[in-house]
């Protein structure tokens, strides 16, 4: 059985793929990586990829056609979704076209028979091991607090979502889409053409569009009855589970690992923040921002890091005057 890390990126995040890679590389051993093509843009990532021992680039436009068809059909079932992002000047055929390359994990022909997909703004700091282990008990592994907040997965507006999914597993099952373990070949023909099926029926109305590709792969494995393993409700009561999103502000950062009380963080996801901002930073522009400095040791681990001028300010700063009318003239 092959088993091996996916991830999605292109140039846009070149700074947070060379850490998670380097992260990847120093704490999870030799585990293969693919990194799946999020779209054409994709020069300096090849480059990167090249120099490294067990990455390689996925990038396949037959592969990722059938799954923009599969995402396209799905988000024309939905009343207001593709009118509402064309209004808002998208000039795709649906929003973030790209971030559904992902699923090409899931098809019958992908290179991994069980796999685990990280976000690129992803730091992992162990092994990732206990994921692998726990497809055996569920189709979806999973370790994070999403289930604390629906309204990032489904429209919680809609009276619909109580009669399409079960308050049990809307409590217990849904996950963040930015880590999780599953394997290829988890969803049939079938169970993607009941997808749209009941999409269309009138169920399209509970996605929420503000993550569309979340919601759908929420979608996708609560309608076909697939199972959840949610981790971080198992080791909850075992006082062994740690958050791992970037906005709780009270974990520690120790020699290149990131710790929640004395527990070891098994990933770090920046999660909110703009890859604009890792580009300024690894540009040499003194921003600050969570846990920056574990982000900067894994981006430079084999390299050396900008020298940063002052105090640096925080990230969410809106910029100065001068600099707002020296990027109207086009200056910086």
């Amino acid at each position: 059985m092959k088993r091996g890390i996916y991830t999605l990126a292109n140039d846009a995040v070149y700074d947070q793929l060379v850490a998670l890679l380097n992260s990847i590389q120093q704490n999870s051993g030799h585990i293969p990586v693919c990194v799946i093509a999020y779209n054409n843009e994709t020069e300096r990532v090849a480059a990167e990829i090249a120099k490294r021992d067990q990455v390689f680039l996925l990038d396949d436009p037959a592969l990722f056609q059938f799954w923009e068809d599969f995402s396209l059909r799905v988000w024309q079932t939905h009343p207001t979704a593709i009118k509402q992002w064309k209004a808002s000047g998208i000039k795709t055929q649906f929003y973030r076209v790209g971030e559904n390359h992902r699923y090409a994990a899931f098809d019958p022909a992908a290179p991994f028979d069980e796999f685990i997909y990280l976000d690129a703004d992803t730091l992992v700091m162990q092994p990732l091991d206990f994921m692998f282990e726990r497809l055996s008990q569920a189709d979806v592994v999973v370790y994070d607090f999403q289930f604390k907040d629906l309204s990032h997965i489904f429209n919680v507006g809609s009276e619909k979502l109580s009669t399409v999914f079960s308050q049990e597993r809307l409590q217990r099952d849904i996950f963040c889409s930015g880590c999780y373990a599953s394997r290829r070949g988890l969803f049939s023909d079938a169970e993607l053409t009941h997808v749209v099926d009941t999409l269309a029926q009138g169920n399209a109305e509970v996605l929420y569009m503000g993550a569309p590709n979340q919601s759908l792969l929420n979608y996708m494995v609560q309608i076909n009855d697939h199972s959840v393993h949610n981790v971080a409700l198992e080791w909850r009561d075992q006082g062994k589970a740690t958050g791992n999103a970037v906005s709780s502000n009270h974990f520690k950062e120790k020699d290149g690992l990131v710790y929640d009380g004395d527990n070891l963080l098994s990933y770090l996801h920046f999660i909110g923040i703009s890859s604009k901002i890792f580009r300024r930073v690894c540009s040499g522009e003194n921003l600050d921002f969570p846990y920056r400095q574990t982000f900067l040791h894994y981006r430079y681990l084999y390299g050396d890091r900008p020298q940063f001028e002052g105090k640096a300010k925080d990230y969410k700063q809106p910029p100065s005057l001068s600099t707002r009318l020296m990027k109207k003239v086009g200056l910086v």
